[in-house]
């Protein structure tokens, strides 16, 4: 029989065993994993100097892989104990999609308690925000931090009338194919945290889009004929927008690594359904 080969050792302190290897050769234990993870954020911040101390960022959150790692970092980055400490003011929002992927009002209901207990033990300020708001000027439900809210489980969200998630529903069924649908889905999305953003003052908001994903926005708008956009759409910040920047400091981020990060160190997801193909 093969002799039992020995653990490969981390490439970085070359004493503990590999827990993961990321890409061909770069095989790291779970400690320089995280420090090689953290540092690739504060890197791909401090790099680019485009959010400055005391200035209001609203960190866009989905609950799925990527949003949930990059509020990990931001609540590492913000703590106490940090050498090179993060300066800027986070606030949170959600948007509930459940109407457009398929979901029931009670699962909705249950995503978003889910969503909100997350939310709320963060401490930063939050929003919870539904698709059909979008176009009102009451454009989302402003949560508390943990410190004005009081102890025990959030309360059951409301959702919107039933009357906005029809109508909701039949601008979704309108759209033909599910590439248009999902466009449709980014826009309404992107402009309800944008409207939120100016409401409260916030000019930069942070996604959680990962190498993988903007690699997928590059190759859908290059088979689209949007070419022309590449840059704003995959690089850093995006500033089409006028008041309000959006930045992407996950665009470096394998979705591998978030995945192994995410298990590691026990970040918690909320992974809301595809958008059904009809």
């Amino acid at each position: 029989p093969c002799p039992r080969s020995h653990p490969r050792p981390c490439v970085k302190c070359g004493q503990g065993p590999a827990a993961l290897i990321i890409r061909l050769g770069d095989a790291f234990c779970r400690g320089c994993f995280r420090e090689y993870f953290v540092h690739k954020f504060r890197a791909m911040l401090g790099k680019n100097r485009v959010i400055f101390p005391g200035e209001k960022v609203l960190l866009a959150l989905s609950g799925g892989p990527a949003s949930s790692a990059m509020l990990r970092q931001v609540q590492e980055g913000l703590s106490r104990e940090t050498a090179k400490r993060l300066r800027f003011v986070p606030g949170l929002i959600y948007v509930d999609e459940g109407a457009v992927r398929g979901q029931s009002a009670a699962q909705r209901e249950q995503s978003l308690a889910r969503m909100e207990t997350l939310l709320q033990a963060t401490g930063f300020p939050y929003h919870l925000a539904h698709l059909e708001q979008d176009g009102d000027g009451d454009t989302s439900l402003p949560g508390l931090s943990t410190q004005d809210t009081p102890a025990g489980p959030p309360a059951a969200p409301r959702l919107p009338p039933t009357a906005r998630t029809q109508e909701l529903l039949r601008l979704f069924e309108a759209v033909e194919t599910p590439t248009a649908r999902e466009e449709l889905l980014q826009m309404l999305r992107t402009h309800l945290i944008l409207q939120t953003a100016r409401t409260g003052g916030y000019t930069k908001v942070m996604t959680g889009e990962s190498c993988t994903r903007v690699a997928i926005k590059l190759l859908t708008n290059l088979a689209l004929g949007r070419g022309a956009f590449l840059a704003v759409d995959t690089g850093f910040a995006d500033n089409r927008h006028g008041d309000v920047m959006v930045v992407r400091p996950m665009r470096e981020y394998a979705a591998k690594e978030i995945a192994f990060y995410n298990r590691f160190f026990d970040v918690p997801t909320v992974i809301a359904p595809p958008l059904p193909t009809k």
